[in-house]
Protein backbone atom coordinates (compact mmCIF):
# COMPACT_ATOMS: atom_id res chain seq x y z
CA UNK A 1 0.00 0.00 0.00
CA UNK A 2 1.15 3.23 -1.34
CA UNK A 3 1.78 6.36 1.17
CA UNK A 4 -0.86 8.30 -0.11
CA UNK A 5 -3.33 5.53 0.25
CA UNK A 6 -2.34 4.85 3.53
CA UNK A 7 -2.78 8.46 4.28
CA UNK A 8 -6.21 8.23 2.76
CA UNK A 9 -7.32 5.24 5.13
CA UNK A 10 -6.24 7.40 8.27
CA UNK A 11 -8.53 10.47 7.49
CA UNK A 12 -11.40 7.88 6.99
CA UNK A 13 -10.59 6.48 10.75
CA UNK A 14 -10.11 9.37 11.99
CA UNK A 15 -13.31 10.41 10.51
CA UNK A 16 -15.31 7.14 11.51
CA UNK A 17 -13.77 7.77 15.58
CA UNK A 18 -15.53 11.40 14.97
CA UNK A 19 -18.72 10.48 14.13
CA UNK A 20 -18.52 7.42 16.34
CA UNK A 21 -17.73 10.08 19.68
CA UNK A 22 -20.60 12.19 18.38
CA UNK A 23 -23.34 9.14 17.94
CA UNK A 24 -21.89 8.09 21.61
CA UNK A 25 -22.66 11.51 22.78
CA UNK A 26 -26.03 11.98 21.62
CA UNK A 27 -27.08 8.26 23.03
CA UNK A 28 -29.29 5.89 21.50
CA UNK A 29 -32.92 6.77 20.89
CA UNK A 30 -35.13 6.18 23.61
CA UNK A 31 -37.40 3.17 24.15
CA UNK A 32 -40.54 3.18 22.44
CA UNK A 33 -44.12 2.86 24.33
CA UNK A 34 -46.64 0.97 22.88
CA UNK A 35 -49.20 3.43 22.03
CA UNK A 36 -45.75 5.35 20.08
CA UNK A 37 -45.47 2.09 18.29
CA UNK A 38 -48.98 1.85 17.62
CA UNK A 39 -49.40 5.08 16.28
CA UNK A 40 -45.74 4.81 14.22
CA UNK A 41 -47.21 2.13 11.78
CA UNK A 42 -50.41 3.94 11.37
CA UNK A 43 -48.41 6.86 10.01
CA UNK A 44 -46.05 5.14 8.18
CA UNK A 45 -48.63 3.28 6.42
CA UNK A 46 -51.40 6.41 6.01
CA UNK A 47 -49.09 8.96 5.96
CA UNK A 48 -44.83 7.89 4.98
CA UNK A 49 -46.18 5.08 2.50
CA UNK A 50 -47.45 7.44 -0.34
CA UNK A 51 -43.26 8.59 -1.01
CA UNK A 52 -41.51 5.50 0.72
CA UNK A 53 -43.33 2.54 0.31
CA UNK A 54 -45.36 0.25 2.20
CA UNK A 55 -43.02 -0.90 5.30
CA UNK A 56 -40.26 1.59 3.64
CA UNK A 57 -39.85 -0.22 0.44
CA UNK A 58 -39.98 2.74 -1.64
CA UNK A 59 -40.87 2.09 -5.37
CA UNK A 60 -39.84 5.27 -6.45
CA UNK A 61 -36.32 5.93 -7.01
CA UNK A 62 -36.44 9.86 -6.02
CA UNK A 63 -37.27 8.94 -2.72
CA UNK A 64 -35.15 6.91 0.01
CA UNK A 65 -36.01 3.13 1.11
CA UNK A 66 -36.61 3.28 4.90
CA UNK A 67 -36.76 -0.36 5.55
CA UNK A 68 -33.56 -1.49 7.41
CA UNK A 69 -32.27 1.70 7.92
CA UNK A 70 -30.56 2.07 11.41
CA UNK A 71 -33.01 3.85 13.75
CA UNK A 72 -30.49 6.25 15.44
CA UNK A 73 -29.56 7.75 11.22
CA UNK A 74 -33.76 7.97 10.97
CA UNK A 75 -34.26 9.79 13.98
CA UNK A 76 -31.00 12.26 13.34
CA UNK A 77 -32.60 13.07 9.81
CA UNK A 78 -36.06 13.66 11.20
CA UNK A 79 -34.90 15.75 13.62
CA UNK A 80 -32.43 18.12 11.59
CA UNK A 81 -36.10 18.23 8.85
CA UNK A 82 -37.79 19.29 12.25
CA UNK A 83 -35.08 21.62 13.27
CA UNK A 84 -34.69 22.87 9.54
CA UNK A 85 -30.82 22.40 9.52
CA UNK A 86 -30.71 19.70 6.71
CA UNK A 87 -31.33 21.94 3.97
CA UNK A 88 -30.82 20.00 0.43
CA UNK A 89 -33.59 20.81 -2.16
CA UNK A 90 -35.70 17.76 -1.17
CA UNK A 91 -35.24 18.32 2.57
CA UNK A 92 -36.36 21.80 1.86
CA UNK A 93 -39.68 20.59 -0.24
CA UNK A 94 -41.29 18.07 1.14
CA UNK A 95 -39.85 16.78 5.13
CA UNK A 96 -39.64 20.29 6.60
CA UNK A 97 -43.22 20.12 6.44
CA UNK A 98 -44.06 16.60 7.26
CA UNK A 99 -41.42 16.68 10.03
CA UNK A 100 -42.17 19.55 11.58
CA UNK A 101 -45.08 18.84 13.94
CA UNK A 102 -43.31 15.56 14.95
CA UNK A 103 -42.43 15.19 18.63
CA UNK A 104 -39.34 12.82 19.58
CA UNK A 105 -41.41 10.57 21.37
CA UNK A 106 -43.19 10.16 18.00
CA UNK A 107 -39.89 10.23 15.54
CA UNK A 108 -38.17 7.52 17.73
CA UNK A 109 -41.28 5.12 17.23
CA UNK A 110 -41.17 5.82 13.33
CA UNK A 111 -37.42 5.30 13.31
CA UNK A 112 -37.67 2.04 15.52
CA UNK A 113 -40.29 0.89 13.00
CA UNK A 114 -38.75 1.38 10.03
CA UNK A 115 -35.29 0.17 11.24
CA UNK A 116 -37.60 -3.11 11.97
CA UNK A 117 -39.10 -3.77 8.29
CA UNK A 118 -37.16 -5.99 5.63
CA UNK A 119 -34.16 -4.31 4.03
CA UNK A 120 -34.99 -3.11 0.68
CA UNK A 121 -35.51 -5.10 -2.53
CA UNK A 122 -34.19 -8.25 -0.04
CA UNK A 123 -36.10 -10.68 -1.49
CA UNK A 124 -36.65 -9.45 -5.25
CA UNK A 125 -33.73 -8.96 -7.65
CA UNK A 126 -33.49 -6.12 -10.31
CA UNK A 127 -31.42 -5.95 -13.28
CA UNK A 128 -28.30 -4.53 -13.77
CA UNK A 129 -27.21 -5.14 -16.81
CA UNK A 130 -27.25 -1.95 -18.66
CA UNK A 131 -25.10 -0.82 -15.31
CA UNK A 132 -22.06 -3.47 -15.30
CA UNK A 133 -19.23 -1.35 -16.08
CA UNK A 134 -20.53 1.08 -13.54
CA UNK A 135 -20.94 -1.17 -11.17
CA UNK A 136 -17.81 -3.01 -11.60
CA UNK A 137 -16.28 0.92 -11.25
CA UNK A 138 -18.31 1.75 -7.71
CA UNK A 139 -17.19 -1.42 -6.26
CA UNK A 140 -13.47 -0.46 -6.82
CA UNK A 141 -14.61 3.23 -5.41
CA UNK A 142 -16.54 1.99 -2.69
CA UNK A 143 -14.25 -1.06 -1.51
CA UNK A 144 -10.66 1.02 -2.29
CA UNK A 145 -11.54 4.83 -2.64
CA UNK A 146 -9.48 6.71 -5.32
CA UNK A 147 -6.02 7.38 -4.00
CA UNK A 148 -5.17 10.32 -6.60
CA UNK A 149 -8.25 12.26 -5.69
CA UNK A 150 -7.79 11.70 -2.37
CA UNK A 151 -11.42 9.87 -1.95
CA UNK A 152 -11.17 7.07 0.83
CA UNK A 153 -13.05 4.33 0.63
CA UNK A 154 -16.75 4.32 1.89
CA UNK A 155 -16.02 0.73 3.06
CA UNK A 156 -13.90 2.11 5.80
CA UNK A 157 -17.06 3.91 7.57
CA UNK A 158 -20.21 1.79 5.79
CA UNK A 159 -18.90 -1.74 6.24
CA UNK A 160 -18.09 -4.00 3.95
CA UNK A 161 -21.39 -4.79 2.56
CA UNK A 162 -22.70 -1.23 3.24
CA UNK A 163 -24.97 -2.49 5.98
CA UNK A 164 -24.07 0.88 8.02
CA UNK A 165 -23.72 0.65 11.94
CA UNK A 166 -24.04 2.01 15.13
CA UNK A 167 -22.30 5.53 13.57
CA UNK A 168 -22.96 5.12 10.38
CA UNK A 169 -25.77 4.60 7.65
CA UNK A 170 -27.10 1.77 6.08
CA UNK A 171 -26.56 2.41 2.01
CA UNK A 172 -26.69 -1.53 0.73
CA UNK A 173 -30.34 -1.84 -2.00
CA UNK A 174 -30.80 2.37 -1.98
CA UNK A 175 -31.94 3.88 -4.62
CA UNK A 176 -29.52 4.85 -7.26
CA UNK A 177 -31.22 7.82 -8.31
CA UNK A 178 -31.59 9.03 -5.11
CA UNK A 179 -27.54 8.30 -4.28
CA UNK A 180 -26.37 10.28 -6.77
CA UNK A 181 -28.99 13.18 -5.60
CA UNK A 182 -27.32 13.00 -2.10
CA UNK A 183 -23.89 12.94 -3.31
CA UNK A 184 -24.48 15.82 -5.46
CA UNK A 185 -26.26 17.93 -2.62
CA UNK A 186 -23.14 16.74 -0.48
CA UNK A 187 -20.64 17.63 -3.38
CA UNK A 188 -22.11 20.86 -3.65
CA UNK A 189 -22.73 22.04 0.13
CA UNK A 190 -26.32 22.40 -0.25
CA UNK A 191 -26.62 19.32 2.36
CA UNK A 192 -24.82 19.85 5.11
CA UNK A 193 -22.27 16.85 6.77
CA UNK A 194 -18.85 17.95 7.16
CA UNK A 195 -17.25 14.28 7.03
CA UNK A 196 -19.04 13.56 3.99
CA UNK A 197 -18.63 16.98 2.24
CA UNK A 198 -15.16 16.84 2.09
CA UNK A 199 -15.27 12.82 0.96
CA UNK A 200 -17.88 13.78 -1.61
CA UNK A 201 -15.79 17.28 -2.91
CA UNK A 202 -13.25 15.53 -5.38
CA UNK A 203 -16.14 12.80 -6.73
CA UNK A 204 -16.94 13.67 -10.36
CA UNK A 205 -20.83 13.10 -11.35
CA UNK A 206 -19.77 9.42 -13.72
CA UNK A 207 -17.80 8.36 -10.14
CA UNK A 208 -20.89 9.14 -8.30
CA UNK A 209 -23.45 7.39 -10.22
CA UNK A 210 -20.86 4.34 -10.52
CA UNK A 211 -21.24 3.97 -6.66
CA UNK A 212 -24.75 4.76 -6.48
CA UNK A 213 -25.21 1.97 -8.68
CA UNK A 214 -23.04 -0.14 -6.95
CA UNK A 215 -24.71 0.45 -3.95
CA UNK A 216 -28.27 -0.27 -5.39
CA UNK A 217 -27.37 -3.84 -7.00
CA UNK A 218 -26.33 -5.01 -3.38
CA UNK A 219 -28.33 -7.15 -1.63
Amino acid sequence: MNTKHSMILAVASAAMSLLASAAIAQGAPPPVSATDAQWAEFKAITTCAWCHGQRGNSISPIYPALAGQKAWYIVEQLQAFRAQTRRDPYAMAMMWGMAAPLTDPQIAALADYFSKQKPPFASKPAPFENHAAQISQGKSIYNDGIPASGVPPCSACHQAAAEGSDQFPRLAGQHALYTIKQLIALHNGSREQVVMNGVAAPLKEPEMKAVAYYLESLR
